[in-house]
């Protein structure tokens, strides 16, 4: 947005005496590690060193802008259906972590079987089996003992791994248009209120939105 790459932005927090540079919230887990990987791969070119944390949204976000899902119409009261389920928390728990990111957590939309997923899959590199997991077991491994078969055979990495889950939502949009202010810190319109928005002033502030529209519109390239 201020015409800084993650790099740039990276080395200059060590410069300045940062021990541990990432990133947190807006963002989906992937957009995140992806940013942090750009993060190290500055610091490292520049020759300083860093520890690297990273800490995402639960939420998918591949619609999303330069500022994240503060821009989607679905924010704040929505974004339920954007939910990421713990087998995508197993994979963005790995990717970080072959990413060399050693501080993994996560920011809005956490649940604690998305926090108990991360501790799952690297349980092999931590040495702990995080609690809970006796209950649900490893992979839905809990499952073997389910009265249905075709749950039982549920019980595995391999099916969990491979699921593209359904939103169950019906007509449901594939993806929002962010309205995209483009406005951050220091900006005017950005000054908290001492007092709750005037009905004139939120006239103004929707002027030509379309209040609750999610279209459907072909994806944009970012």
């Amino acid at each position: 947005m201020h015409g800084v790459s993650p790099g740039e932005c990276a080395i200059r927090l060590v410069k300045a005496g940062a021990q541990i540079v990432g990133v947190n919230c807006h963002f989906d887990p992937m957009t995140c590690v992806e940013t942090v990987k750009l993060m190290k791969e500055g610091v490292e070119k520049a020759g300083l060193k860093a520890h690297y944390m990273v800490q995402p949204l639960a939420f998918h976000t591949p619609d999303c802008y330069c500022q994240g899902f503060i821009d989607l119409p679905e924010f704040p009261f929505a974004l339920e259906p954007r939910i990421l389920t713990r087998w995508d928390m197993h994979k963005y728990a790995r990717e970080a972590y072959k990413a060399g990111i050693r501080f993994i957590g996560g920011c809005c939309g956490f649940e604690p079987y998305h926090i108990r997923a991360l501790a799952q899959e690297l349980a092999p590199e931590r040495g702990i089996i995080p609690a809970g997991s006796e209950k649900h077991g490893m992979w839905g491994s809990g499952l073997e003992m389910h009265t249905k078969p075709w749950v039982r055979a549920r019980s595995c990495r391999e099916y969990w791994e491979k699921i593209l889950p359904a939103s169950g939502r019906p007509k449901s949009a594939s993806m929002s248009t962010p309205e995209g202010w483009g406005v951050t810190k220091g900006d005017a319109e950005l000054l908290r209120h001492k007092e709750a928005t005037t009905s004139q002033e939120m006239r103004l502030k929707t002027k030509g939105q379309k209040l609750g529209g999610n279209p459907t519109t072909t994806p944009r390239t970012i």
